[in-house]
């Protein structure tokens, strides 16, 4: 496909960006707020030019026909939410994504909306990002890092991880909450957290 100048481009991400998460197109009007713009012409320019560039098209006539083609899903999938006691909440299937273009990609990483009552530490509030990435094999993991983990016939749930003899602790980013222990073979640690993203 033939390459998108930097103005082209920028449309082309917020477009595949809105459509993903509204799964139907925006207004030319959108359009032109989004990309800083005071008249449709160079908003028509750009999608004619991403159109004949294979990157798009649409039904004419018709409003709010565009359609992505060849696209890729990028970014991170958001999976569910944490909820206060540090049991995840899994969505029915991947809901949106974020794309951290600007960051080097962990492969096979994933995403968790922090609910408004996780935490009663301000460093992470209500619809910041934990970004996970897979436990691998064999991994041993350093006092308290933050885990996602299943444990026997109960919810996936976010804790802080240490050991004390041979029982696995798990305490909850919310102090309120009071200190699991359990033994480690009743543990299955199915990701580590990497990062938190915040909205601002």
């Amino acid at each position: 496909m033939e390459l998108l100048t930097s103005a082209q481009q920028e449309l082309y991400d917020w477009l595949v960006q809105y459509i993903n998460e509204n799964q139907y197109a925006p207004s030319i009007r959108q359009m032109m707020i989004a990309m800083n713009l005071r008249s449709p012409a160079p908003v028509q320019s750009r999608l004619e030019r991403l159109r004949n560039k294979g990157y798009i098209t649409w039904t004419e006539g018709k409003a709010r026909t565009i359609r992505i083609l060849n696209s890729e899903p990028k970014g991170i999938p958001i999976i569910g939410t944490i909820e206060a006691d540090g049991i995840i909440k899994l969505f029915d299937g991947i809901k949106y994504r974020v794309d951290f273009c600007y960051l080097s990609y962990v492969e096979n990483a994933w995403g968790l909306v922090v609910s408004d009552k996780i935490t009663n530490n301000d460093s992470i509030i209500a619809n910041d990002i934990a970004i996970m990435r897979p436990f691998e094999e064999n991994e041993i993991l350093k006092k308290d890092q933050v885990i996602a983990a299943k444990i026997e016939k109960h919810e996936i749930i976010l804790k802080r991880y240490s050991r004390w003899g041979n029982m696995a602790m798990l305490k909850s980013i919310n102090s309120d909450y009071q200190l699991l222990k359990i033994e480690p073979n009743q543990l299955k640690i199915e990701g580590v957290l990497i990062g938190i993203w915040k909205k601002l």
